[in-house]
């Protein structure tokens, strides 16, 4: 079966030569893979070229300019070939050779081994191909994209000095909650165990199912250096990746809920998000704002 379906799908490289190039006005480098990266959607409008331009536009040009080796290129599906061929279990050493394979058409057969990005380096360019095909809606979509641009930027650029200052602040008053499970972890491991099981049912995920044992906290200062490090590069990702949400689309908070880990508080995402926005203003015709509140 993993031979039938492979023959559906063309290397990075193949698909490399394939993708309509282009560069948007805030300077990100992306492309889309023909027309099809829509197909297997009853309304895949989120998908056109017109929409993933308005996507890509939304990205501050301050940041974008860090993010210029680049291409964020838009495909109907990309996967694995360990996982294609049913490894998905592959050591960290076999992945590092695991071949990059993109399907011209989202069939409900390659979507179920599909990946929601592939990150891949052809003749020595950098290329994250995001499956477009896994994704039904623009909120969707968007985050994915966005959620790979941050980590993309901390990879890059690192995390301002100002940002850890807020999460220290916020650490130091016993804050609770974050952001992803990653931040989650690594926060536990620098810091200890905290008092996350007692925020408040707002910010809590809806299911009931009990949060995982956390990691054990970091013994040595090389440990906990470390730690702490991965924690603050987790928290300020996870902050540009709803900021830039926030810049793209009106979508409520309680969207982001998982069943792993509770959420920040509103008061401290809002502070976190503020500080994103005073680093990377808006591109015009895009606006941001937070509203406690919906209307109506």
């Amino acid at each position: 079966m993993a031979n039938v379906l492979e023959s559906q799908l063309l290397s990075a490289e193949a698909a490399a030569e394939q993708l309509q190039r282009h560069t948007a006005a805030n300077g990100l480098r992306y492309a889309l893979l023909g027309q099809s990266i829509g197909n297997g959607h009853p309304d895949a409008s989120h998908t056109s070229a017109e929409a993933v331009l308005r996507l890509v536009n939304a990205v501050p040009a301050a940041l974008a300019g860090s993010l210029v080796r680049t291409t964020y290129a838009f495909v109907p599906l990309a996967l694995s070939g360990a996982r294609l061929r049913g490894n998905d279990a592959a050591d960290a050493a076999f992945q590092s050779n695991d071949p990059t394979l993109i399907a011209l058409q989202a069939t409900p057969e390659l979507a179920e081994r599909a990946i929601c990005h592939r990150n891949a380096e052809v003749r020595g360019e950098d290329y994250v191909f995001l499956s477009a095909g896994l994704h039904h809606d623009s909120f969707a979509l968007a985050f994915e994209f966005f959620i790979n641009i941050a980590h993309d930027l901390v990879d890059i650029a690192s995390m301002p000095a100002s940002f850890g200052d807020l999460l220290a602040e916020q650490t130091a008053a016993g804050v609770r909650g974050e952001t992803s499970i990653d931040a989650f972890e690594h926060r536990s491991a620098a810091f200890g165990p905290q008092a996350d099981h007692g925020a408040d049912s707002s910010t809590r995920p809806r299911s009931t199912a009990p949060v995982p044992p956390r990691p054990p906290a970091s013994t040595t200062p090389a440990e906990k250096a470390q730690a702490l490090r991965d924690y603050q590069h987790a928290a300020f990702a996870d902050a540009v990746a709803i900021y830039l949400l926030a810049v793209f689309l009106d979508f409520d908070y309680a969207d982001l809920r998982e069943r792993e880990y509770p959420l920040l508080a509103p008061p401290a995402l809002a502070a976190r998000l503020r500080a994103v926005h005073a680093l990377y203003p808006p591109n015009p015709g895009y606006t941001f704002q937070i509203l406690y509140r919906r209307r109506g």
